[in-house]
C-alpha cells in the first residue's frame, strides 16, 4: 500500500513541537490546514502541523468506489466486521511519521497525534499501540473497534470529542469508546457538541486550551 505524501505546515522558527492530524475518510491532508489559525497557538510554542495523506483504495460500503481511506469500511455499523488488518497497516505507516518526528530532533513528548473519524481510529490505535512517551491523542468523532489489538498500558493524555448529532460515527459508539478508554486507565477528556459528523468553533477553541495545557 502506498501512502502519497504529508502536506507540512512549519512555524517560522525551528519546531519544538509536532501535532500530526489524519483526516478522515474521503477527505486529504487539506481538510484540517485552516483550523490552523482558529488555534491562535502563541509563537514561543512553535508547532510544526504534519497532515497525511490516506491511499485510495476500494470502500466497500461505499459499493467499492475508490477513494482515500485509512482502511475499509464493510458496513455502516462500524462496531460489526472490522478491518483490522487494514487499521494496523496505517497505524504502522503512522509510527513511521511519529518516528521521523523524533529523528528531526522533536521530543516524543511534544509529539501529539490526532484524527477525525477514520483517521481518529488511526490514531488512537497508533498511540495505544506505541510504547513512546507521547504527549498525547485527539481523538475526534470517532471509536475504537474492540477488536483491534492494543499492547501498550501506558496511560495516555486523551481529548475526546463527539456531536450528540452525529449520524455517522453515532453519539452512543463515541460514549461508549469513552467509557472502554477509561477503563483501560487512560485520562480521557470528554467533550460533545450539538453538531453533526463534523467541527464546530467551540470545539476548536476546547481543542486550543487542550493543548496548550
Amino acid at each position: 500500500m502506498e501512502y502519497p505524501h504529508c502536506i507540512e505546515i512549519n512555524p517560522p522558527e525551528a519546531a519544538e513541537y509536532t501535532v500530526i492530524w489524519l483526516h478522515g475518510l474521503g477527505a486529504d491532508g487539506n481538510d484540517f490546514v485552516p483550523v490552523i489559525p482558529g488555534l491562535r497557538l502563541p509563537e514561543e510554542k512553535p508547532v510544526r502541523f504534519v497532515f497525511p495523506n490516506a491511499p485510495a483504495m476500494p470502500v466497500t460500503v461505499n459499493n467499492g468506489y475508490v477513494m482515500s481511506a485509512w482502511y475499509d469500511i464493510y458496513a455502516m455499523d462500524l462496531v460489526a466486521k472490522i478491518d483490522v488488518e487494514g487499521i494496523l497497516r496505517s497505524a504502522d505507516y503512522l509510527q513511521t511519521l511519529v518516528d521521523k518526528e523524533i529523528q528531526t530532533g522533536i521530543a516524543p513528548e511534544n509529539i501529539v497525534l490526532a484524527g477525525f473519524s477514520q483517521g481518529g481510529v488511526i490514531a488512537l490505535t497508533t498511540a495505544l499501540r506505541s510504547d513512546l512517551p507521547l504527549a498525547g491523542v485527539m481523538a475526534l468523532s470517532t471509536y475504537l473497534p474492540e477488536s483491534v489489538p492494543l499492547s501498550n498500558t501506558t496511560p495516555r493524555r486523551i481529548f475526546q470529542a463527539h456531536g450528540r448529532m452525529d449520524e455517522v460515527v453515532r453519539y452512543a459508539v463515541g460514549r461508549d469508546t469513552c467509557d472502554r478508554l477509561k477503563q483501560l486507565g487512560h485520562r480521557v477528556d470528554w467533550h460533545e457538541y450539538d453538531m453533526a459528523h463534523s467541527v464546530c468553533a467551540e470545539e476548536i477553541a476546547d481543542i486550543r486550551d487542550w493543548l496548550l495545557s
